[in-house]
């Protein structure tokens, strides 16, 4: 059988799957969470809470600050410290929510019962119904992304569903987290799937899964043996599968056009295998978004490992339960060596979107010096939006924004294939990123103006 994949550029980086095998453990509780207003894109969550409060797990600490935003709910019962500004996974002080952890008492609302309860079981859920629960418990793509989950769900009338695209690819090296929910929770991952399909009213459902997860591809395949409406799509190893718009080419073989075009656009909804699960949890078991899959990785950590984190979790405890940090020099990523983010402080906490902890150590976590650019074009083969890298990061670092503008610069994904293929050691994604925000912000002020 020939494997399907993406046709436009993409790489092949290591994969060091170190925790592939490792099964999820649940994370101790924090002393303290925090809880920053901005984990998902869009506008930031409003607090409802005040300091001396009283929550639970699961009670709402901050509303959805606009359309484009999710509400944001405790994981911890105890008091509210205060709400004051802390360091996030960008490096800046953000508005959060900061709780003293007293016991772990949840709100009697949330089903925390074993019962897979099935789609077939409720005829009350209606489309608009499951929207709305997902809607309610603070959904956002777990993916690292972080768009609220029910805006996909509801296109726009210029565009029809034809199907939902699962992405269990997870192809960004070392992080094992959706391997492991795939692998301990399928049966909840396909109900998940049922609703989202029911949402957007459409018979047709897909799972892409990279065939480096043999054992996933057959579990799934096997519990969709008598669903013909779900098929279960094997990829060929390739990075940035994950991306869903590379994603769409290869599982349907339609290519998204441009910005603002999105997957719907062209037939699909795409949700991370993650979002599958937590949409799942919020419609049948009335539990909002307030934990999730994380994985702790690096070569030198002593104990890499999976685990079940209730957000607002310092990434310090991750760490010190795997063993503590390395010696040498060490680089703390929040997501993967691809498109993670460098922290700060190892006192971030776990958010939404965070998939892995990444350490790399040593050479790994060191930058070679960059060289004058050698014209290989290499970044521009690398590139799966079919842009050329090599003119975005000059035109950018020499604030040439209309030319980046022209250049489709808000096409990049960000993935970061132009800067590890670049034999010069170019920082051309940082560049772009530079750009990129730029550009876009100079977008949204011209529209704010007409």
């Amino acid at each position: 059988m020939k494997l399907k994949t993406f046709r436009i550029g993409g790489v092949h980086p290591e994969e060091n799957k170190l925790t592939h095998e490792v099964a999820t453990v649940v994370a101790e509780l924090p002393k303290q969470a925090i809880f920053p207003l901005s984990q998902h894109i869009g506008a930031p969550a409003k607090p409802v809470v005040a300091k001396g409060d009283k929550v639970k797990v699961g009670t709402m600490i901050a509303e959805a600050g606009g359309f484009v935003s999710a509400p944001i709910f405790s994981s911890v019962s105890g008091t509210v410290f205060k709400i004051d500004d802390a360091i996030d996974a960008t490096g800046y002080r953000k508005p959060s929510i900061i709780i003293k952890v007293e016991g772990d008492e949840w709100e009697p609302t949330i089903d925390r019962s074993d019962k897979l309860e099935r789609l077939e079981d409720h005829p009350e859920l209606t489309p608009e119904e499951i929207v709305e629960r997902i809607k309610k418990a603070g959904v956002t793509g777990m993916g690292g992304a972080g768009f609220p989950t029910f805006i996909k769900l509801c296109p726009p009338p210029t565009a029809k569903a034809e199907c939902v695209i699962i992405n269990a690819v997870e192809c960004e090296p070392y992080i094992t987290a959706d391997y492991r929910l795939m692998m301990e929770h399928a049966d909840e991952i396909l109900v998940g799937l049922d609703l989202l399909m029911k949402a957007v009213k459409v018979e047709k459902g897909y799972i892409g899964i990279e065939d480096n997860k043999p054992a996933a591809i057959a579990l799934f395949e096997e519990k969709t043996a008598n669903k013909p409406n779900i098929e279960i799509v094997p990829l060929a190893k390739k990075y940035p599968q994950g991306g869903e718009k590379q994603l769409v080419d290869a599982v349907i073989r339609r290519q998204v056009p441009a910005p603002p075009a999105i997957p719907v656009n062209v037939g699909a909804v795409v949700q991370n295998v993650g979002t599958a699960f937590a949409v799942y949890e919020a419609v049948m078991k009335n539990k909002p978004l307030f934990e999730r899959y994380t994985t702790v990785t690096g070569k030198q950590l002593a104990h890499p490992g999976n685990f079940l984190v209730r957000m607002g979790t310092p990434m310090s405890q991750l760490i010190d339960f795997c063993g503590g940090l390395p010696e040498g020099d060490n680089k703390i990523l929040a997501g993967g060596p691809m498109m993670g983010k460098a922290l700060t402080s190892t006192e971030v906490p776990i958010c939404k979107g965070t998939n892995s902890v990444t350490i790399l150590t040593d050479d790994d976590a060191r930058r070679k010096e960059p060289q004058p650019c050698i014209r290989c074009a290499k970044c521009v083969s690398a590139c799966p939006m079919g842009l050329e890298p090599y003119l975005l990061a000059t035109c950018s670092s020499m604030h040439l924004w209309e030319r980046v503008e022209a250049e489709d610069i808000v096409s990049c994904i960000e993935c970061g294939s132009c800067q590890f293929t670049c034999p010069a050691h170019r920082p051309l994604l940082d560049n772009i990123r530079l750009g990129k925000t730029t550009v876009m912000g100079i977008i949204r002020s011209r529209n704010a103006k007409k």
